[in-house]
């Protein structure tokens, strides 16, 4: 598995999650975002073409390192200024409310512990900040969840722990986000794994 994760799926994922459908939602994503961005999942640099001008900086966080190869070219073509400041998106080596947003796109469904990302993200965002996030998960349709129940096993070997059936709208509230918007829809494909949201969270002041 290790030449598989570390080689082969950043570039599959780079390829599945960089379609002309996946970056309007992108788009769509990073809209409204300023300042001092922390983007944990980083990957590709996927969301660096659509990042709005208001952006200054990105605090780019992932474990891949293939993942900046593939995103050279972005990181070298966009405005903002990217710096590569750590592993985990779950222990950030971030000052407390030291960035101005923060952004998650398909990040919060692989995360070990998806409780500490958004801790972190908390943390270090300043009050008042927004933080958006761009993921699949859990559908509102009981039939759906049976699938993605029983198909989770799979879908978490295939593409290293990423889950189907996490409740990201119950972990936000955990986290003591304030959710300003949520939308819910699927994208094109099966169901089980095309359970797509966008919210965007404000951190309380």
């Amino acid at each position: 598995m290790g030449f598989y994760r570390d080689q082969i799926l950043p570039r599959v994922i780079d390829k599945a999650l960089g379609s002309g459908e996946i970056m309007t939602y992108r788009s769509e994503a990073t809209e409204g975002l300023t300042g001092d961005v922390v983007e944990i999942g980083f990957g590709s640099g996927l969301n660096m073409p659509v990042y709005p001008p208001e952006v200054t900086k990105v605090y780019a966080v992932d474990p891949a390192v293939v993942g900046r190869k593939l995103a050279a070219d972005r990181v070298a073509a966009a405005e903002a200024t990217v710096e590569y400041v750590g592993l985990d998106g779950q222990a950030l080596p971030l000052d407390d409310d030291s960035c101005d947003s923060g952004l998650s796109t398909f990040t919060l469904c692989t995360i070990p512990d998806e409780s500490a990302g958004l801790d972190e993200l908390r943390r270090v965002v300043k009050p008042g900040g927004a933080i958006h996030l761009l993921e699949h998960g859990l559908s509102r349709d009981e039939k759906v969840q049976r699938w993605q129940h029983r198909i989770n096993p799979v879908q978490r070997r295939l593409f290293d722990g990423c889950h189907l059936d996490r409740d990201h709208v119950a972990m936000v509230e955990d986290a003591g986000l304030e959710i300003t918007s949520t939308r819910e829809w699927y994208a094109k494909g099966p169901k089980p794994v095309s359970a797509f949201y966008l919210m965007r969270c404000r951190v309380p002041d």
